[in-house]
């Protein structure tokens, strides 16, 4: 019997390593690749990998010419509805993150950045090449804290180095942000009023707009998601609740036999 019991509770911690995934900050907006809260429009032949909504809006325009691979459009119905409940949700979240390097008034172009938290008093531009550093992280959070407004000059862009995704790059935007004519960034927009991706702009994130609209004009998007590596993180513990649960059971048990035994004899 001992032997067993050594062997489930192994098995229970064992399980309890493989069961941690990585936590995301979208919840349920995390399949759309474009949200808003009055009307998505569209102009051209726009490509969207993942989702689109929009609530508590009805409006979704322009598609096709514009097409939707790998998701669906959903109009004010419950995924929509849960999409911008969590977005609200996750502009909290991020928002309330300290720690924050004051980057206020300058440009981010030509700028090279590692993880970590950057705020903006009021409006940003980028002119350029932002290049954000992964230091060979998988998933490196970037937060970018934006008081008012962002806006791309055209041909501007956003990479990453060293490794790394932009599943987790967020720019809260405190209004609304313009991504300027063939543009390329990456990134998770979730501003406050609207966004507005200009003619030819190509987006490795999602665009989210909780009170306003969304404007696409012969874009590409696409919705990131997180690295998975396989195998158990070496960070990760088994919840104790299932082993305490277990061990209790069999003492339980051990205690029946005992009291059987000592009854029979």
């Amino acid at each position: 019997m001992l032997r067993i019991a050594l062997f489930v509770v192994s098995f229970v911690a064992f399980v309890g390593f493989q069961g941690e995934t990585r936590a995301g900050y979208l919840g349920r907006a995390e399949s759309f690749a474009v949200l808003a809260a009055t009307t998505v429009t569209n102009t051209g032949n726009t490509t969207i990998v993942g989702d689109v909504g929009v609530a508590p809006g009805t409006s979704i325009t322009g598609f096709g010419p514009g097409v939707v691979t790998s998701g669906t459009t959903h109009s004010n119905d419950t995924a929509a509805t849960n999409a911008e409940t969590d977005a609200h949700a996750a502009y909290n979240t991020l928002s309330a993150v300290g720690g924050a390097v004051d980057k206020s008034g300058i440009d981010l172009g030509g700028k090279t950045l590692t993880s970590g938290v950057y705020s903006f008093s009021s409006s940003v531009g980028l002119t350029g090449v932002l290049t954000l550093d992964a230091q060979g992280q998988i998933d490196p959070l970037f937060i970018f804290k934006i008081g008012s407004t962002i806006t791309t000059a055209s041909y501007s862009s956003v990479v990453m180095t060293n490794g790394g995704s932009f599943y987790n790059v967020f720019f809260l935007v405190g209004s609304s942000a313009t991504l300027g004519t063939y543009s390329s960034f990456a990134g998770n927009i979730i501003a406050v009023a609207s966004d507005t991706l200009t003619t030819g702009v190509s987006l490795n994130g999602r665009a989210f707009a909780l009170n306003a609209a969304v404007t696409l004009d012969t874009n590409n998007i696409t919705a990131t998601h997180a690295t998975v590596t396989p195998g158990p993180s070496p960070t990760a513990v088994p919840e104790p609740a299932p082993v305490v649960l277990l061990i209790s059971g069999l003492a339980s048990l051990f205690a029946l036999r005992n009291r059987s035994k000592k009854t029979a004899a």
